[in-house]
């Protein structure tokens, strides 16, 4: 699988990052599974927080028995925590439930509005902790996710974050307004040498009574959207994400998605300038997921 350089960090990530969220609802044996699936095909960037579940524990598990690849794989971890001093605890919680000895990287989990942000990275904000945690040699490396790319913007200016992960698909990208949001933090990502992590690589539309029952699988998955989830979908979806400017696309928060973009990360070449804009095309978006599309974030 190809790896790119994870921003300033130096860091080379497989193309597609292994979500922990996958794991949060699945046994031992399912987790080993996927991860070992994963290692296979080349996946070297793992991302896993608190807020999901058992994934911690299910991942720790696989790092006990499997030492020796501790030091070959980025190990991203997460906090929704806020305030510096209730940060120290689930951090350390993370540390021993992953049975690890510290975090390659280490993010501000789910920072959408800026009023979050204000708190963050104020006084007493969990941003001090964290800085604390990398002095000590317990995280390498700081980063942050959230949906709201107007907050990450403004993250960038605030603070020097190594890593940002966003949410990034072709839908979105035809979104005029996403777009015009898209270009400024791609612009100073760039300039700032940030690692870029995409999430909702493979998102179709919300879900909704409606929408589940006009699914062309019929399939419910464990995600937050409905996915694509034919190969050739899958592919497209992919090719499209890491034809931008980013480094790496986190699988999906269901396990049984995994497989499929392990294997387009296989095959993962760029999409043409052409191909771009047909699959962004108006024509193509209503053919596939209908209008309701440009209401989306």
């Amino acid at each position: 699988m190809e790896k790119r350089r994870l921003g300033k960090t130096e860091l080379m990530t497989s193309i597609v990052t292994f979500g922990g969220a996958s794991l949060g609802a699945v046994s031992q044996k399912e987790a080993d599974k996927a991860i070992d699936l994963a290692i296979e095909h080349g996946v070297n960037h793992f991302d896993v927080a608190p807020a999901y579940e058992e994934a911690e524990l299910r991942i720790g598990s696989w790092i006990r028995r499997h030492k020796e690849c501790r030091s070959l794989i980025t190990l991203g971890g997460k906090t929704t925590k806020r305030k510096k001093k209730e940060s120290r605890e689930e951090f350390h919680r993370s540390l021993e439930r992953l049975e690890i000895d510290y975090f390659d990287l280490y993010q501000l989990h789910g920072v959408h509005a800026l009023n979050e942000l204000d708190t963050v990275t104020g006084p007493g904000g969990v941003v001090e902790g964290i800085l604390e945690a990398r002095e000590k040699g317990l995280t390498r490396y700081i980063g942050i996710s959230g949906h709201q790319l107007s907050t990450h913007i403004e993250a960038l200016n605030r603070f020097d974050f190594d890593t940002i992960m966003f949410p990034l698909n072709f839908i979105l990208y035809a979104n005029p307004k996403y777009y015009r949001h898209y270009e400024s933090f791609r612009k100073l990502a760039k300039e700032k040498d940030v690692g870029l992590l995409v999430i909702k690589t493979i998102a179709k539309r919300p879900w909704g009574d409606k929408i589940q029952s006009q699914s062309p699988t019929g399939q419910i998955y464990e995600t937050g959207y409905e996915p694509f989830d034919e190969q050739e979908e899958t592919d497209n979806c992919l090719r499209f994400v890491l034809s931008q400017d980013v480094t790496t696309a986190v699988t999906a928060s269901d396990v049984r998605l995994v497989p499929k973009l392990l294997d387009a990360a296989e095959r993962f070449k760029p999409l043409s300038d052409a191909e771009q804009k047909a699959l962004t095309s108006k024509e193509n978006l209503f053919f596939l997921v209908a209008p309701t599309i440009f209401g989306w974030y």
